[in-house]
């Protein structure tokens, strides 16, 4: 790293000038180029000494005859040691940033948000951490009166919620007794997503007379699985987008920021990465892939953070179908790691 410390700040900035403008175009870079390029407002006689000087230092060199420049093997060993010197100074502003408002965690949230977005040029998004409480560990049914049942759901992480549900007739103990071994012998380990059609069909069909209770409720399962009526999501960099030619025209930005704006879809996304993550930590969701109508032009990356105790959360990126993904994906797993001590020291 000594190469880049022996440079004076202008001399930095015209040597980047000209390898990321070789890198660019594969020409020889004159000095009347980077006089354009660069935001030093130099003469090009200024440039062309500072060119000088960086020829003999053996960052660059002159091919041929030609006026122009082009990066020597020193000069490309500056620019990778330059580019690995700022990724790991990311890293570290990442991490103080995240720790300055560690203190609530919304703050952090909000402000994790912010940094993907800054850090990425995409829109982001982040869910706040709630019980992974998609499979079932138990259901109670028990009468409060002729008319009226209380339906006790146990989930993983011993999650208990309570729903009631109307009767249309009085249940005698020995039905209440049958729907409960029904219920449970079919229902408990599964996921909200694996209680498909077949399985209510059948499970009505078994139940008989009383198959109006068990489609109620498995209304009542459905309603306190669900996410999204306790989980908030943090966005920002919305308006990236339309740093993209192919969605900054104006019905697909309005549907992406309308997306963003009403975040219910979101809270869908974030449920399915969160069903789905058990054998990934990051998930890639490409056009129609990620079932966001409005986001159909749009690649999303995601990735789902832990806190123990079942509690989890998902941090998404939505940008271009070309995005840079590498970058990407290397950016949530710093976020990743970050959340991770944070929270367990915060524990």
């Amino acid at each position: 790293m000594e190469s880049i410390q022996e440079l004076s700040e202008r001399k930095t900035k015209i040597l980047h000038a000209i390898i990321k403008n070789y890198l660019d175009t594969g020409e020889p870079v004159g000095s009347r180029t980077i006089s354009k390029y660069t935001d030093l407002n130099l003469s090009s006689a200024t440039i062309r000494n500072e060119m000088a000087d960086l020829e003999e230092l053996g960052y660059i060199m002159q091919p041929h005859t030609s006026a122009g420049r082009i990066p020597s093997d020193k000069g490309y060993r500056w620019y990778v040691d330059m580019l690995m010197s700022q990724k790991e100074q990311e890293v570290t502003e990442l991490r103080e940033q995240m720790l300055e408002k560690s203190d609530k965690m919304d703050q952090l949230l909000r402000q994790v948000a912010k940094v993907l977005a800054t850090n990425t040029n995409y829109a982001t998004m982040i869910s706040s951490p709630v019980y992974n409480r998609n499979k079932l560990k138990f259901i109670q049914l028990s009468q409060v009166d002729e008319n009226q049942l209380v339906v006790v759901i146990v989930m993983d992480g011993n999650i208990v919620k309570n729903q009631i549900i109307t009767l249309e007739e009085p249940l005698d103990n020995e039905a209440l007794l049958k729907l409960n071994m029904l219920l449970n012998t079919a229902l408990i380990g599964l996921s909200v997503e694996e209680i498909n059609l077949g399985m209510i069909a059948r499970l009505k069909e078994q139940a008989g007379i009383h198959s109006e209770v068990v489609s109620n409720v498995l209304d009542a399962v459905a309603n306190v699985i669900q996410l999204d009526d306790d989980m908030e999501i943090y966005t920002s960099g919305a308006t990236n987008i339309f740093k993209y030619p192919e969605l900054s025209d104006k019905q697909s930005a309005q549907e992406i920021i309308s997306a963003f704006e009403e975040k219910q879809q979101l809270a869908a996304l974030v449920s399915k990465t969160m069903a789905s993550s058990e054998n990934k930590d990051i998930q890639v969701y490409i056009g129609n892939e990620s079932n966001v109508e409005k986001m159909k032009d749009c690649s999303v990356v995601t990735a789902t953070y832990e806190l123990g105790e079942g509690m989890q959360g998902t941090i998404g990126i939505i940008g271009p179908k070309r995005m840079d993904y590498e970058h990407v994906m290397k950016t949530l797993k710093t976020l990743m790691a970050e959340l991770d001590e944070i929270f367990h020291r915060d524990g």
